[in-house]
C-alpha cells in the first residue's frame, strides 16, 4: 500500500478500530459487574474494591485474589496468586514497548493499560492503526470494567449469584472473538492447542497461577521455533 494510499483509508481504518475497540470494552466491562459482585460477597468493602480494580485491572488476578480471599486465605496469599496470572502482561509489554515507542512517565503510565484486549487489538497491526488499537481498546476496558465494578458492588445483594447469569463468560469471549481472525493457518492452532494441553495437563499438580505461567513460556517456545523454520523455508 502506498502512502497516499494509506492516508486515504486512515478515516475508514479508524472507525473500525475505535467501533471494535469500544466494543471489547462494553462486552469486557460487563464482566466487571460479576467481580463486583463477588469481591464483595467475600468481604470487601466498596472502597476496598473499587480501589482493587482500578490499581490491579487485570480481570484474572483480581478475580484469583478475590478467590483466594473468600475461600478464607490471607489477602498476602491472594496479592501473590494475582501476581503470578499478572506477569503474563510483561510479555505483552516486551511487543508494545517497540511499537508504543514511549519514554520516562509516559512509559509507566501507560503499562496500566497493558492488558489482554488491549495487547489483541495492537497485534497484527502496525504505526496508526495498532496504537489507537492499543489506547481506545485499554481506555474503554478500564473505564467500563471500573464502572461495572462499582454496580457490581453497589447491587450485591440483588446479584448474590452472578454466575447465575452467565457474566462469567463475557471476558473470555470477547478474547475468543479477538483471536478468532488471526486462527488462519495451521501453526497458531497448533499453538493454541499445545497451550490449551499445557494447562489442563498443569491444572490438577501445579499451585493456583503457575499453569499460565507453563503455558505462556511453552507458547513462546513454540512460536520462536515455528517462527524460525517459517523463515528458513523461505530461504
Amino acid at each position: 500500500m502506498t502512502k497516499e494510499a494509506e492516508i486515504d483509508d486512515w478515516p475508514a481504518t479508524r472507525a473500525a478500530v475505535v467501533r471494535d475497540a469500544v466494543g471489547i470494552g462494553v462486552a469486557t466491562g460487563t464482566y466487571g459487574l460479576s467481580f463486583g459482585a463477588l469481591a464483595a460477597a467475600a468481604g470487601l468493602s466498596l472502597p476496598q474494591i473499587c480501589v482493587l480494580s482500578s490499581l490491579m485491572f487485570t480481570g484474572a488476578s483480581q478475580f484469583a485474589m478475590v478467590g483466594v480471599i473468600a475461600a478464607g486465605g490471607s489477602p498476602f496469599a491472594g496479592a501473590a496468586t494475582a501476581t503470578l496470572l499478572g506477569t503474563r502482561n510483561a510479555l505483552y509489554g516486551l511487543y508494545l514497548s517497540s511499537l508504543l515507542r514511549l519514554t520516562g512517565w509516559r512509559r509507566v503510565a501507560t503499562a496500566q493499560l497493558v492488558i489482554d484486549e488491549s495487547a489483541a487489538m495492537a497485534v497484527g497491526r502496525q504505526d496508526r492503526p495498532a496504537r489507537l488499537g492499543f489506547w481506545t481498546a485499554g481506555l474503554a476496558v478500564f473505564v467500563c470494567w471500573n464502572t461495572a465494578t462499582l454496580l457490581g458492588a453497589m447491587g450485591a445483594q440483588a446479584l448474590s449469584d452472578p454466575r447465575s447469569l452467565g457474566l462469567d463468560v463475557v471476558a473470555p469471549a470477547a478474547f475468543l472473538a479477538l483471536l478468532a481472525p488471526r486462527m488462519r493457518g495451521w501453526e497458531p492452532w497448533l499453538v493454541a492447542i499445545v497451550a490449551a494441553g499445557v494447562v489442563v495437563l498443569a491444572v490438577p499438580v501445579l499451585p493456583v497461577g503457575i499453569p499460565v505461567l507453563v503455558a505462556a513460556l511453552v507458547t513462546v517456545a513454540l512460536g520462536w521455533v515455528l517462527s524460525r523454520a517459517c523463515r528458513s523455508e523461505r530461504r
